[in-house]
């Protein structure tokens, strides 16, 4: 099953933090960019932050870089998402996402997990 494959979700009071994880060994080689988009519910897809995967500098896209950051270990592949100081509109599900070129937009991209719920609710 070759899909990526994101952990890490739960719920969390306001202010809280997550860390969600992203296993994408197998898109090192298919995907230069690879990050994370999230829905909530009755809204769109929306990107959250993304990374580039190949070597030399790396090129990171974020929507909230003040709370939330994305980073590659390239020792295991695994992408993460630092969540921070958390909202309650944060709330959604969170996908793991490839893709060989960059873009924002959802359908731009060809890979993707199945999701992880984010809840920030008192």
């Amino acid at each position: 099953q070759e899909r990526l494959a994101e952990s890490g979700g739960g719920s969390v009071q306001p202010g809280g933090s997550l860390r969600l994880s992203c296993a994408a060994s197998q898109y090192m080689t298919r995907a230069n960019y690879i990050g994370w988009f999230r829905q909530a519910p009755g809204k769109a897809r929306e990107a959250v932050a993304l990374i580039s995967t190949g070597g030399g500098h790396k090129w990171v896209h974020y929507s909230n870089e003040d709370r939330f950051a994305i980073s590659l270990d390239t020792a295991t592949d695994i992408v993460y998402l630092q969540l921070t100081k958390l909202k309650t509109d944060d709330t959604a599900v969170y996908f793991c996402a490839a893709g060989r070129s960059f873009s924002i937009r959802p359908e731009d991209l060809a890979y993707w997990g199945q999701g992880t719920q984010v809840t920030v609710t008192f």
